[in-house]
């Protein structure tokens, strides 16, 4: 009857909900203002009066999956916005929570988040769309697990607060929804489905909450979802009859539009009163296939047995018990089944005591009184006798005797052995002590054991000890100490070294190292070195009554003891390295500083090149780079920059970084000098987007060798080189551009990192690729191609004498090689425009020794009125300098030799001595 008088009430309310706005609008209206427009609501006094103070937990669960586009869910902003405009939002009334969901479920804010309307308005307006999938059933199980507990703001049931889920998707669930949806609402979850364009209805209904007419919704298109907004409100602000009514539910009461009905936990059904419930009989409505009973479970059943019979392993089937393995039987030894129990039996030799469980062993011994003499053990059917440790059974099975180990086997004690209870040890005499092997026996060291104080030494006894003295010496009264016999204090004993007495007379004596010669009183030198074959590589020194090898100076001592290794071959010899030696095991070799190479004599260092070159790096600045490895590309050019002699009239360097475009960092007109160079290259700043290496090598061919930008023209002949970096395969063609340059006579380099492309890096480099081409798996590895790419460059440069190689029909006229037989001429004016070399090597002009230190030289040639004519006298100076380095080569020989012969002397001299 209370819930019909609730329901006309509602009713009546609905009506006046129905009438036109005009008749209803009192107080006037509010207008609502959001964003770029102000809507006017004419339902609002109404439906804001029946949410004030509504307490409900409601957390709205939207779509974001790619379908929806741009436009749409802005539409779906805006209706979340218009129905928290009739919501009383605060901790204490209504709370509100939001998810989006795609591929994932992305938690906007939970329902203790905000405590204000605007918060919550301000929180939708800045949400982002996810674009990923539509995992439906995900978002509904994070609510039910997480949203809506306590943790994340969520009343306790015993509050009865009202919990709405409204959602709103667009497409069909990628996961199932049914089970998550169905367990959400029997926990008293009330959920809104609102779908939107081609949705199916039928998934909405498994979704939404019954009955589905007030519940689940269907629009076209999101323009439409906004006439909705009246429908929720209705349904939002309508009183919930399960708060303010006593609805008797025994387990959930569902809020209806005007009424509520009540709803059962699963595995339970309601009962014809409507408010309780009882477990639904499954045993009833399935085919249990139980063979004896079937017990219903909440949801679910079991299959029982009649007493006597236990279930099968199938769950269905029912078998005899086995009451022996079923029950705790308390058998000591053996459980027999009967037909409706069990009984205890005993093994042969026991007896079933009077409890029908425990047995007892049975004692023939004591009933039969055997005599043993030691001991009677019982067996299953009678017994026997058995005698203690270290004894045996006599014949008669009764008495014992004791075992005599010692005499039964072969015990090896070196002196007595005992008898134990079963076995023997062995022991020693008096005046001995058993060894580690327990078998043999030492004499007892009396003299280790006691404080025996004898002044020279003692001797063991049988029983103790006794001090003895040396020869020449008797024992003194106290029986420990000695006295001297010395004949050598009474005469003249005439001995070079030290005199021993010996009883009534003396002998002489040598000092260590030294032996008594035949008038036995002076002493010699003991040579071992000349009696022995010693071995010694160097140097056999006498000691004491041995030998002892030494190295000479400069070597030391290998750990054989007889051969000798030099200690540092740079500073024991004269070795004639300009920058830097290195020990090489008995040797060395020269080494050279950052930016210079070694000289063909192998001990000079030269620049890597001191005449001219037109060099040009072409870096990439892709993206794929990365900031870290282009500063190791910068430490890479820097390396290449100071191995050159950078000047106007020496090396010319210029720089193109490329990505998308090519940018020039640096011309080869800019820099004169190696430090400024260095300095652009380390303010250099990364472009970091595509790889159009063709389009550089382009810009390099047309614009970077011209005389604008500081290139030497052709006809100076200065070699014009490329290296080109690049760490993965260009976005444009490389092969025609790189062609041209090499048709022109650049020499081209390419360097590869990483990704890069083999088959483009050997269109890019000059032939032969093996010299020209460079790759590195990695940026780490940068140092080592710098190292075999400056030493390339070099040889390359000297190779073609500092100048580039001549276009057809312009072959420059060379310099005539003179035969063997010519005699070489150097004009006294050459000698003068090279005055310095004149002057420090005027011994090698003469006759012999010119003509055979000159012979790889060229005679300048007469000026043919060329361009290289007016050169004429720098050449003859060239080729005195080429002079100079052959004269400086073979001085330095015979000064190695010179030495070498020096320190075999010295070795010589050394020998002959200790001889």
């Amino acid at each position: 009857m209370e819930k019909m008088l609730v329901g006309c009430f509602l009713l009546i309310l609905g009506q006046i909900l129905l009438l036109p706005a005009e008749a209803r609008e009192w107080p006037p209206s509010r207008s609502i203002s959001r964003g770029r427009h102000a809507r006017t609501h004419p339902q609002t006094a109404l439906l804001e009066s029946s949410c004030e103070n509504k307490r409900a937990d409601v957390v709205f669960i939207i779509d974001s999956s790619r379908s929806v586009n741009t436009h749409d869910y802005a539409k779906v902003k805006e209706f979340i916005v218009d129905i928290l405009q009739f919501l009383d939002i605060g901790p204490d009334v209504t709370r509100v929570g939001l998810l989006q969901y795609g591929s994932t479920v992305k938690n906007e804010f939970s329902l203790k988040t905000f405590k204000r309307k605007s918060e919550v308005e301000h929180a939708v307006k800045r949400m982002r769309h996810l674009s990923t999938g539509t995992m439906t059933g995900l978002a509904i199980q994070y609510a039910l697990n997480i949203a809506f507990s306590e943790a994340e703001g969520a009343r306790p049931l015993r509050e009865n607060v009202p919990r709405v889920i409204m959602i709103v998707t667009d497409g069909r669930p990628q996961d199932s929804v049914a089970e998550v949806a169905a367990k959400a609402r029997d926990t008293g979850i009330l959920i809104f489905a609102i779908g939107v364009g081609q949705v199916d209805f039928n998934t909405l209904k498994t979704i939404g909450s019954e009955p589905h007419e007030d519940h689940v919704f269907l629009v076209a298109n999101f323009s439409q979802i906004e006439s909705l907004t009246s429908v929720f409100q209705n349904k939002l602000c309508t009183v919930h009859m399960c708060s303010i009514l006593e609805h008797n539910c025994a387990h959930f009461c569902i809020n209806t539009p005007g009424s509520y009905v009540c709803r059962c936990r699963q595995g339970y059904i309601l009962n014809s009163d409507q408010t309780t419930c009882r477990i639904q009989d499954l045993c009833a409505a399935e085919d249990h296939g139980c063979e004896q009973l079937c017990v219903n479970l909440l949801g679910s059943f079991v299959c029982q047995c009649y007493s006597g019979y236990t279930l099968a392993e199938d769950g269905k089937r029912c078998v005899a018990v086995d009451y022996c393995t079923s029950e705790n039987h308390g058998c000591e030894h053996e459980c027999v089944n009967t037909d409706s129990s069990y009984f205890c039996r005993c093994p042969k030799g026991f007896a079933l005591n009077p409890d029908k469980k425990t047995c007892t062993r049975i004692n023939y011994c004591a009933l039969n009184k055997p005599g043993c003499e030691h001991e009677c053990v019982n067996t299953e059917e009678g017994y026997y006798c058995r005698c203690h440790r270290g004894y045996t059974l006599d014949p008669n099975g009764k008495t014992c005797s004791r075992v005599d180990h010692c005499a039964e086997q072969d015990h090896g004690c070196a002196q007595l052995c005992l008898n134990t209870g079963d076995s023997f040890v062995c022991q020693c005499l008096e005046g001995f002590l058993i060894n580690e092997d327990l078998k043999t026996c030492s004499r007892v060291d009396y003299c280790l054991l006691s404080d025996h104080g004898c002044e020279y030494s003692c001797v063991n006894t049988d029983r103790s000890f006794a001090c003895q003295c040396p020869e020449e010496h008797v024992l003194r009264s106290d029986g420990k100490t000695c006295a001297k016999l010395d004949s050598c204090a009474l005469g003249n004993h005439g001995c070079e070294h030290s005199c021993v007495s010996s009883g009534g007379s003396f002998v002489c004596q040598c000092f260590e190292g030294y032996i008594l010669r035949e008038d036995r009183k002076t002493c010699r030198r003991k040579d071992t070195c000349q009696a022995v074959d010693h071995g010694c590589e160097h140097i056999c020194v006498n000691s004491d009554e041995s030998y002892i090898c030494k190295c000479l100076e400069g070597f030391r001592l290998a750990e054989d003891g007889k051969h000798c290794r030099r200690k540092d071959v740079c500073k024991s010899t004269h070795h004639g390295c300009e920058h830097i030696c290195v020990n090489r095991g008995s040797s060395y070799i020269c080494k050279c500083s950052k930016g210079f190479i070694l000289a063909e004599d192998g001990r000079r260092c030269k620049r890597c090149t001191e005449g001219p070159v037109d060099l040009v790096f072409v870096i990439d600045g892709s993206k794929s780079l990365g900031e870290e490895n282009f500063e190791i590309v910068k430490q890479f050019v820097t390396g290449i920059i100071d191995s050159l002699a950078i000047s106007p009239k020496a090396a010319r360097v210029g720089l193109l970084q490329y990505s998308t475009q090519v940018r020039t960092e640096f011309t080869l007109r800019n820099f004169s000098s190696a430090k400024d160079m260095k300095k652009a290259v380390a303010h250099m700043k990364y472009m970091g987007k595509g790889s159009m290496t063709g389009l550089a090598l382009k810009h390099m061919f047309e614009r970077s060798f011209t005389q604008v930008e500081g290139a030497r023209p052709l006809s100076a002949r200065v070699p014009r080189v490329v290296i080109v970096l690049t760490d993965g395969r260009a976005q444009d063609d490389v092969s025609e551009w790189a062609s041209k340059a090499q048709a022109k006579g650049v020499t081209m380099y390419a360097v590869g990192v990483g990704k890069a492309i083999e088959e483009e890096l050997q269109e890019i480099a000059s032939e032969p690729t093996e010299e020209h081409l460079f790759y590195a798996e990695d940026f780490s590895t940068m140092g080592e191609i710098s190292d075999k790419l400056r030493k390339g460059i070099c040889e390359a440069l000297e190779d073609s004498g500092g100048r580039q190689d001549s276009p057809a029909g312009e072959l420059p006229k060379r310099a005539r090689q003179p035969t063997e037989s010519e005699p070489v001429t150097i004009n006294i004016r050459d000698i003068l425009s090279c005055s310095n070399f004149a002057v420090q090597h005027r011994y090698l002009f003469e006759e012999n020794n010119l003509a055979r230190s000159t012979q790889k030289l060229f005679h300048p040639t007469k000026s043919s009125g060329s361009p290289l004519a007016e050169k004429h006298n720098q050449c003859k100076c060239e080729n005195l300098i080429m002079f100079q380095n052959l004269a400086n080569e073979e001085v330095r020989k015979l000064t190695q030799r010179l030495e070498e012969m020096t320190q075999r002397m010295e070795a010589l001299e050394n020998r002959l001595r200790y001889r």
